[in-house]
């Protein structure tokens, strides 16, 4: 017998009482997968009881009478080295039983299946039916329920409840009829279609997400593969201007209310250069600056290297669009837990969730560039003489002291690395204060 059970507490709280009864019994719950599958080879012997989960010894099929290579085995768990010989002997002893045993089980009607529950979904609990009568054995299976399963309780189980008072039925006595099965199998069907519709409304939402992931991925790729970004960057630099323009510097306002001095600063903190500006046609503003943007990447391009610039381009353009793609991905997060609260303003949540989907993605793409264009055009690389000359020990400096009688006395060492307070004691000895005896032209 094969008890199907459709979670792991259900098993549990069934093996309990098996085994108040003294019934020898086998659980099988997903919780111990190195040892289910000689479990369920064995649930086909005679006078076996197993108990399974929904989820529990899938691969194996359960045969009659038992699996010869799992019994053979156990015969010679007591050796901890047997040889080839021995264990197929064992092997032999093994197949003799198992068919002795079969003959057993198939005079007893085969392997029979004891359902304690249907599931929502139709298609596990004939899966479960499906694990007797494989490949012309015979077997049964019968599933029982109660009122207060979920899914009787959620489909009509307040009718049929009434049904059975006013009939006048114990609430022990067992209900069978056809009915029953079909307001079942109709409830699970019900079930299914509502599971279904959330499974394809979950797809509509990661459908968004796949479009974005894609394109994401495409991009790396491309940087990946490419040896030179610098015409990407330097595009990158020219979208950014258009953004600072359009803020500072709109279009359609006459060049007398643009707002010069707050545009300089804002080229400077994205650029780090700051151009003398004049009122001119926006078409000429934007040339001007656009040159002097290029002219200052070339000057960045030769003061570090092209080769070790082309190298960091890309390195840089990678770390951001990594960063600026998680920080994405958790504002997608937030998007979808919250937009379904706009199905009460009468807006559908999935229409609201793509536009400001499609937002957030320009706006990774502004940050991106933007971050990019900062970086490159701030970047200061540290030579190594460079880096030898600030950390090498400085100098000492020899300083003479003063005797009482102004005598010249043994020269002192001082490091100027060490810090002096203006108003200490001077090193030397002199008895003065620093600021008046060597930290005077110090």
């Amino acid at each position: 017998m094969l008890v199907g059970t459709i979670s792991i507490e259900k098993s549990e709280l069934l093996s309990a009482m098996l085994k108040k009864k003294k019934i020898p019994h086998s659980v099988l719950n997903a919780k111990y997968h190195e040892k289910e599958a000689e479990i369920i080879a064995q649930a086909g012997r005679s006078g076996a009881v197993t108990i399974a989960t929904n989820m529990a010894g899938r691969g194996t099929d359960i045969v009659l009478g038992g699996n010869p290579e799992g019994i053979a085995r156990d015969m010679l768990r007591d050796k901890k080295d047997y040889t080839q010989e021995e264990y197929e002997r064992a092997l032999q002893k093994a197949r003799e039983i198992c068919e002795k045993d079969r003959e057993k089980v198939i005079a007893a009607g085969g392997l029979h299946i004891l359902g304690t529950e249907r599931h929502e979904s139709r298609r596990i609990d004939n899966q479960l039916r499906g694990r007797s009568g494989r490949q012309g054995d015979p077997g049964s299976s019968r599933f029982y329920l109660s009122l207060e399963d979920d899914l009787m309780r959620i489909f009509g189980s307040d009718r049929v409840s009434g049904l059975m008072g006013k009939l006048g039925m114990e609430e022990s006595q067992p209900i069978e009829h056809k009915w029953v099965s079909k307001a079942i199998e109709s409830s699970q069907k019900k079930v299914e279609a509502h599971n279904f519709d959330i499974r394809k409304h979950l797809l509509e939402y990661d459908d968004v997400n796949n479009k974005q992931r894609s394109e994401i991925y495409s991009f790396r790729r491309e940087i990946l593969t490419s040896e030179n970004v610098k015409d990407r960057i330097l595009e990158m630099a020219e979208n950014v201007l258009d953004d600072i323009l359009s803020k500072h510097c709109p279009e359609n306002q006459h060049p007398e209310e643009w707002d010069l001095k707050t545009l300089r600063d804002a080229l400077y903190g994205q650029f780090a250069i700051y151009p003398e500006l004049e009122v001119m046609d926006f078409e000429d503003l934007r040339a001007r600056l656009l040159e002097e943007i290029k002219r200052a990447y070339e000057a960045k391009e030769q003061e570090i290297g092209p080769d070790t610039f082309r190298y960091l381009e890309k390195m840089i353009l990678l770390q951001v669009v990594d960063t600026q793609w998680k920080d994405h991905l958790l504002s997608m997060d937030h998007l979808k837990e919250g937009v379904g609260l706009r199905g009460y303003g009468q807006r559908d949540p999935l229409v609201e969730y793509k536009r400001e989907a499609f937002e957030i993605f320009a706006d990774l793409s502004d940050r991106v560039a933007s971050e990019v264009v900062a970086r490159l055009m701030k970047i200061q690389i540290a030579r190594e003489d460079t880096v030898e000359r600030q950390f090498a020990p400085k100098p000492a400096r020899m300083i003479y002291g003063r005797g009482s009688r102004g005598e010249s006395t043994k020269p002192q060492t001082v490091v100027k690395d060490k810090k002096i307070g203006r108003n200490a004691p001077c090193v030397c000895g002199s008895g003065k204060k620093y600021k008046k005896c060597c930290g005077i032209n110090a």
